[in-house]
């Protein structure tokens, strides 16, 4: 078994195999796909924005209690 690489666009659910490999690809095959990764566009601090943890007794450091450390 050996390996071709390609990058395409699916169609309505449908992988164009480019013309220079298809004389090639007559017999049975073996089908990987790869998708790109998105980048995230909803983290873990744009939730945290719209809903804030709740944390009992919490108190916030001061300016000076921040910038002593």
């Amino acid at each position: 078994m050996y390996a071709i690489e390609f990058q395409t666009e699916v169609r309505d659910g449908m992988i164009q195999i480019p013309t220079q490999y298809q004389e090639q690809l007559q017999a049975r095959v073996r089908v990987i796909i790869l998708v790109e990764a998105r980048p995230a566009t909803h983290t873990f601090i744009d939730e945290l924005l719209v809903q804030p943890l709740q944390i009992p007794d919490f108190e916030p450091l001061s300016r000076d209690e921040i910038y002593a450390r």
